[in-house]
């Protein structure tokens, strides 16, 4: 499958969509972090989508889960900030949608645009990643994980793409949009440890890097024969 990554979210250019996956808003209100690391300011991820809107001029947005950072509570700033997100996307008028997390419980409180808890773009199904999907496809792309990888004593948010990893589906996993979690260092993980039931091969795994500073996509072998050159 066609995919275009860039800070931490993917265009598929096939259905022109943008996807990200994990933003956890409120966060930063719940944190006992006083500046978590460049994301203390919800705008901050505000000004990121649109840039991404901007940069990309997709017909649709979808959020794949866990848009809400807290489970039953809306924490100061929530509502202004998922309001703000909406109102870029109407700007820029590209239809905004979510896919419910695991995280999602209030979303239908604040979430006046379409929800859906599987959402096809032809043969591809986006979903958040944290339930067996109901839908079968080509391909699902999902986040729930925060996949990073660490090179030489470095850590780098990553997607990971693998074939045949849900029966004979491929998988393209994204990490979290947000920049709050630290992430999963994925480099020696089985897949019993990743929480997603999507992956069932983790040495099938190919990481994809971005570096936004240098504007570059680094594409790695896959996890079983990665492992082994670092």
């Amino acid at each position: 499958m066609e995919f275009e990554p860039h800070d931490r979210a993917v265009y598929l250019p096939a259905a022109d969509v943008l996807v990200c996956a994990d933003l956890h808003v409120g966060r930063a209100a719940t944190s006992n972090v006083e500046w978590g690391l460049g994301e203390h300011a919800h705008t901050t991820l505000v000004e990121r989508f649109e840039a991404l809107l901007q940069r990309f001029t997709p017909s649709e947005a979808v959020i794949a889960g866990d848009v809400l950072h807290a489970f039953n509570s809306l924490p100061r700033g929530t509502a202004e900030t998922v309001q703000e997100l909406q109102g870029v996307a109407e700007a820029a008028e590209t239809r905004l949608l979510a896919t419910p997390g695991n995280h999602d419980t209030m979303l239908e409180e604040l979430w006046d645009g379409p929800i859906a808890e599987e959402y096809r773009l032809g043969r591809v199904v986006v979903i958040h990643g944290h339930e067996r999907p109901e839908t079968d496809a080509d391909c699902y792309v999902v986040g729930h994980d925060h996949p990073t990888i660490e090179i030489e004593g470095q850590r780098w948010p990553c997607f990971l793409y693998g074939p045949e990893q849900y029966g004979d589906a491929d998988v393209l996993m994204l990490p979290s949009f947000s920049r709050l979690p630290a992430g999963v260092a994925v480099n020696g993980m089985t897949a019993s440890e990743f929480q997603s039931p999507f992956v069932t091969d983790a040495d099938g795994l190919r990481p994809v890097v971005r570096d936004e500073d240098a504007d570059e996509t680094h594409e790695f072998p896959p996890l079983g024969e990665f492992r082994r050159l670092l």
